[in-house]
């Protein structure tokens, strides 16, 4: 199937591992240019050269950390001095710190804000002008299955997670008419290193092995396994794609049949 992107230039943002990265991967091999970005440099890079040495795409890496302004400011302009635009938006960030309510003050309640929302919010913010102005964009934003059911031990992400939801979902009914697509994916308990440091956070709380904690995820999910990011990644394209034209302000799990509830 050809989703059209050949010729697109897709920012993905915290792209030097795991979902990100799987994102980034898929619309590659799609044809598409990146804008790879991420805090640390040397696994960006790492990232940039595996996946232009796969697929041939055309990709700069920007380290920089989306959380702040700053950071925001770098990654886009890198974006437009190399490409001019950007036709596709992913939404990426790592997750905020486990913890119950007591184990967080306010500095650790607007880290997540700024992690989480702020970086949705702004990246949004500096590429929407040229999606309206050319009368067609994607925005896919990673988001977490804790969204539509809370995670336990995941105060922040529970709280924060809720918010861009609300936001890119509002989003969507405002630009839709210009020819954009917002969309949000809800992974599950997946493969990648944000899950290992989730167990070891549960298994530290609970006083008990790591090898436990990963087997009681596998257990509550229906299919009795951890997702792999590439089946993340394969969606988050099609979303990305002149496909899913049609398809816009969804918020679609991938978690093997988690979340329990009927919508």
């Amino acid at each position: 199937m050809d989703l059209g992107l050949r010729g697109k230039v897709a920012l993905v943002a915290a792209s030097s591992k795991g979902l990100g990265r799987a994102v980034a991967r898929e619309l590659a091999a799609e044809g598409a240019s990146l804008v790879l970005c991420a805090r640390g440099e040397t696994a960006l890079e790492t990232a940039r050269r595996e996946i232009v040495d796969e697929t041939g795409a055309d990709a700069i890496a920007v380290a920089a950390d989306v959380a702040t302004n700053e950071g925001v400011e770098q990654v886009t302009r890198a974006a437009f001095d190399r490409f001019g635009h950007v036709d596709i938006l992913v939404i990426n960030a790592g997750g905020p710190p486990a913890g119950t309510f007591d184990k967080h003050d306010w500095n650790a309640w607007q880290g997540a804000v700024d992690l989480t929302l702020r970086s949705a919010v702004e990246l949004t913010r500096a590429v929407l002008p040229g999606m309206r102005e050319r009368h067609w964009g994607r925005i896919v934003a990673v988001n977490s299955i804790a969204a539509k059911q809370p995670v336990d031990n995941l105060m922040l992400s529970n709280s924060i997670r809720a918010a861009v939801t609300g936001f890119l979902r509002t989003l969507a009914n405002e630009v839709a008419a210009d020819g954009i697509t917002v969309n949000t994916i809800l992974p599950g308990y997946t493969r990648t290193e944000r899950v290992t440091h989730l167990a070891e956070a549960n298994a530290r709380k609970e006083g008990v092995d790591q090898k436990e904690i990963l087997g009681r995820f596998e257990r509550e999910i229906p299919m009795r396994r951890l997702g792999e990011p590439s089946e993340f990644g394969a969606l988050a394209a099609f979303l990305c794609s002149e496909r899913a034209s049609y398809i816009t302000a969804q918020s679609i799990a991938v978690d093997g049949g988690w979340i329990k509830g009927l919508l």
